[in-house]
């Protein structure tokens, strides 16, 4: 099972779902399309440990972690 994990100001969603069924995928997608339109920042953690910023979905990635942009001043 792969993960969608989205954070915001009350905490973190998690959203599960298998890659290997098509649906999911493609439920998967339009949701990694979604978050990145409304300005979220898409990452997975590599085998090294280290994040890595995506721009598309990797279905074999554990979780993809979403960040919402930064506002401040």
């Amino acid at each position: 099972m792969a993960m969608i994990v989205v954070m915001d100001h009350s905490g973190d969603t998690r959203q599960p779902f298998d890659p290997n069924d098509s649906e999911q995928l493609a439920w998967a997608n339009a949701r990694f399309a979604e978050l990145t339109s409304d300005g979220y920042t898409a990452a997975v953690r590599r085998s090294s440990g280290e994040a890595e910023r995506v721009r598309a979905l990797d279905p074999t990635a554990e979780e993809t972690l979403f960040y919402p942009r930064l506002v401040g001043g």
